[in-house]
């Protein structure tokens, strides 16, 4: 380790002011999930391919810097550069807030951005398929560097045994949220005509009210939070050590190869979420042939299901451990993909199953694993360690959209890729499985709750 060290001042100790900080830190999710319910998993994919292809050639490419891109693979394309981004900032961020412990200012700037990048989206009309895959870049990027920010308050404003619930209602929270702004989206969208604007307009207002809604809703969090002292044994300046603090935090990960262990395994089955969740609304359109009314639909039937789910799979935690349920949510989305690969085109009806069965598993899977990666966490080292996670959450997952991007580009099919997502889900469940969590958490220093 470098001489640069802070010493973060504990969690919050008083009950009333913790639930208080608990209660702004749900709003966080409540502001951002509306971008990757609606911008990400239903609106942009669609439009921004349809954009694309009304540039494309006689071929049906475009070409973004000279390099031939067929339209209908440009979004998945777009996705994946936006997580390169991601992974330049995320570990500089992490290491400057548990510097400096102004996690709060960080996770203001790296809001606004993306907020404003998605308010921007109202302007994406016509052949401008540049500005699209611009404003997704730093829309996501920005998204991904204030969730590191976001998730490494969680082991300062909950103890050790309250983390699964705490984490499961900011998730819930987030679905809450979600559905609410796709009822209005599909009101919207639906009657687009009796309220005088294009379909083209309707979408372009559905893409810009979720950049609004997640600034308006982000002054919550902002306002609840608080930061915490840190003490500074060197000389350094928050801003000239990042690097190097980058690479101490690399190497005190080292020492701690459990946790290490976990990251890998949630990297893989991570890869397999998020490009279901990114490429659901193309594979449904494009592959299956249903209508925008249809997905929307779907997708507001998986933001309900997810609110249970999530509550769920926390209460089945609290009896057979954030592991074990982790990995019966890994094997039922294996279940779920390959009953997607058969899913017959121009069934909306069995669409909505497998939707509803998504629903029921996506959230607690995301929330248990947040929460159980917060006890592998050695303590001052939240913002840093969450920047790894969050590299593994969203930082890592290019390999996904950028194999269905490829599979589209070379074969003309999005249901020849959709299969190849079994196999993160299935080595994530053996990685996972290996991993001997107690012991994982008794190395990071931390109290190893009763069931975990």
């Amino acid at each position: 380790m470098t001489a640069n060290t802070a010493e973060p001042e504990e969690h919050t100790a008083d009950p009333a002011d913790r639930r208080r900080e608990q209660r702004g830190w749900y709003f966080y999710d409540f502001a951002c999930s509306v971008y990757s319910t609606s911008v990400l998993t239903v609106f942009l994919g669609p439009y921004l391919t349809s954009v694309a292809k009304a540039a494309a050639d006689a071929e049906g490419f475009v070409h973004p810097l000279g390099i031939p891109v067929r339209a209908g693979s440009l979004f998945a394309y777009a996705v994946s550069a936006s997580i390169v981004v991601a992974v330049c900032v995320m570990p500089l961020v992490g290491a400057a807030a548990d510097r400096t412990g102004r996690k709060k200012p960080l996770l203001a700037v790296a809001a606004y951005l993306g907020a404003a990048a998605t308010t921007g989206m109202f302007f994406l009309d016509g052949d401008r398929y540049l500005l699209g895959a611009f404003l997704l870049i730093v829309a996501n990027a920005s998204l991904a560097v204030s969730m590191v920010l976001y998730n490494a308050y969680l082991p300062q404003i909950a103890e050790p045994d309250e983390r699964d619930a705490v984490s499961s209602r900011g998730w819930a929270f987030g679905y809450t949220s979600g559905a609410l702004v796709l009822v209005l989206n599909l009101v919207l969208y639906s009657g687009h005509d009796s309220f005088g604007v294009s379909e083209g307009t309707a979408v372009r207002i559905c893409l810009a009210s979720a950049g609004v809604w997640w600034g308006a809703f982000t002054l919550v969090p902002l306002r609840r939070l608080r930061d915490r002292r840190v003490r500074e044994t060197g000389g350094e300046g928050a801003v000239g050590g990042g690097w190097r603090q980058l690479m101490a935090t690399l190497r005190d990960m080292r020492r701690h190869p459990l946790t290490l262990s976990f990251l890998l395994a949630y990297l893989v089955y991570n890869d397999g979420v998020q490009t279901v969740i990114s490429q659901a609304s193309i594979y449904g359109s494009e592959e299956l042939g249903l209508e925008q009314t249809t997905l929307i639909t779907a997708v507001l039937l998986v933001q309900v299901l997810a609110v249970a789910g999530a509550l769920g799979m926390g209460r089945m935690a609290r009896s057979y451990g954030a592991k074990r349920t982790i990995l019966v949510s890994l094997a039922v989305w294996t279940l779920i993909l390959a009953a997607g690969y058969f899913l017959p085109a121009g069934a909306p009806v069995a669409f909505f199953c497998l939707a509803a069965a998504i629903g029921l598993v996506l959230g607690g899977s995301q929330a248990l694993s947040r929460s159980l990666f917060s006890h592998l966490v050695p303590r001052g080292k939240e913002a840093e360690y969450f920047s790894a996670y969050e590299m593994s959450d969203r930082g890592l997952s290019w390999l996904g959209p950028l194999v269905f991007g490829l599979a589209y580009q070379l074969t003309g099919s999005y249901r020849d890729a959709i299969i190849s997502l079994v196999i993160f889900f299935a080595v994530g469940f053996v990685l996972l499985a290996r991993v001997p969590v107690r012991r994982a958490v008794a190395a990071a220093g931390n109290p190893v709750p009763e069931r975990i």
